[in-house]
Formats: C-alpha cells, structure tokens, sequence
C-alpha cells in the first residue's frame, strides 16, 4: 500500500495531478484546495489512501494525516464512496466537518456536491459516536502539548451533552480568559464554570 508521496508535480488537472518519484509518475486524485496548491515543477509531498479493487487502483492525496484520517472515517459510512469522502473533506477544514456532524448540521454536510439530505444524515448518523471520540482524544493530545483551541473544547462540550451554540460560546469565553492556564482540560473546566454562570 502507497501511504504518501514525496516528489515532483508533473502536471495538474480538474480532479487530479501527476507527482513523479523516482521515475515514476503517479496520478493522485485531490480536493480542489490540494490542486490550487500544487504547482507544476515544484516538490510535494500528500498523504495518501490507496484504493484497489478488482476493476481499479486509485491513490486519493491529502496535506496532512488528518484529512487522511477524516477521509477513510467517511468511507466507512454505507453509501459514501472515494469520490464524495473526497469532496466532503475538501470542502472545509476537519474542524468545521467535526463540528457539523457533532451539531447535526446537515446544511453544511448538504452543500457538497453529491450530498443529499438522506445521505447527510447517514454520515451524522454513522459518525457522531466515531467523530465525538476522536475529538475528544485530539483534545487530550493537544492539550497535552498546552494548547487546546476552540474545536477541541467545544468537541469536549458536545460529548458531554451542551448544545453547538452553548458549547461554542462558552470555549470563546475560555479562550479569551487570559487567567485559565493551558491545555484542554483548564479550558474545558473554565467553558464549564461558564455554562454554570449563564
């Protein structure tokens, strides 16, 4: 399995480009905001997902492993195939797409392209156990390293059962605070004390 490429862009195209290692080109299919980025003759490296199947072989490349991650979490999902995953993580940052399915934000997850309301809800359905998870342990590791941001509080706050709104609200206000101390866990408690106030 081909997990990243570091190489050459060769050429750009709508959907895809060519990256050559070594003398080889390879076609990697990418979000639009991967593509834009990429210029011909210059270095790049993408995290990779292979997809190989009977009647295909197929490399998806992303910026980071996260993208990647989100990515093969969407192909989990009954009706989600490569090409939509794809356009579902490109169409915004990990954290808005995290925070969508954790607030069933079916509006955000219904302005891709290929993504109707039945198969909005599906992915909300499938992933908001999945996602809520992951966020909270991005929380920990991040908060491990002195600096939670807002996605991981609030990520926090919807696992324990706040509204999108509430939990947005209060992690600006615990962000903003300059007397609570680094990482998640002083900001989750200081975004608690919050709630509790209002």
């Amino acid at each position: 399995m081909i997990a990243s490429l570091d190489g050459i862009v060769s050429a750009v195209f709508a959907d895809s480009m060519i990256v050559e290692v070594g003398g080889i080109g390879y076609r990697v299919f990418a979000a639009p905001s991967v593509l834009t980025a990429a210029g011909v003759g210059q270095r790049i490296k993408v995290f990779t997902h292979h997809v190989i199947r009977e009647d295909l072989q197929a490399l998806y490349g992303f910026r980071n492993p996260e993208e990647l991650g989100f990515f093969g979490l969407l192909l989990t999902v009954t009706g989600v195939g490569p090409k939509v995953a794809l356009g579902i993580v490109g169409s915004r940052a990990i954290g808005d797409l995290q925070l969508a399915i954790l607030s069933d934000d079916l509006a955000l997850l219904t302005a891709v392209p290929g993504v109707g309301k039945k198969l909005a809800a599906r992915v909300v359905l499938e992933l908001k156990e999945k996602v809520a998870a992951a966020g909270v342990a991005a929380g920990s590791a991040a908060g491990a390293r002195g600096a939670a941001g807002e996605s991981e509080v609030v990520a926090a706050l919807l696992a324990l059962g706040y509204s999108a709104g509430e939990a947005r609200q209060a992690s600006r206000d615990a962000l903003t605070d300059l007397s609570v101390g680094p990482g998640l866990e002083n900001r989750v408690k200081a975004a608690l004390r919050t709630l509790l106030r209002g």
